[in-house]
């Protein structure tokens, strides 16, 4: 039964985050062969406060 957390900015779509549990699934299934009924996907929003590369916050730029 595989989990999978995607971490990623918040500002996506509802939409848009579907999507990517739809293909994150069906990859999941296609490349493990699990059952696409025993995997979940778990996304993980980030506040672009909360993140930065090379020591500039998201929120900076």
């Amino acid at each position: 039964m595989p989990f999978i957390t995607v971490k990623m900015l918040e500002g996506r779509t509802d939409e848009q985050k579907r999507a990517l549990c739809e293909k994150v699934t069906q990859a999941v299934a296609e490349t493990s062969g699990a059952p696409v009924e025993r995997i979940s996907v778990y996304i993980e929003e980030m506040s672009k406060d909360n993140f930065s590369t090379s020591g500039v916050r998201e929120s900076d730029k």
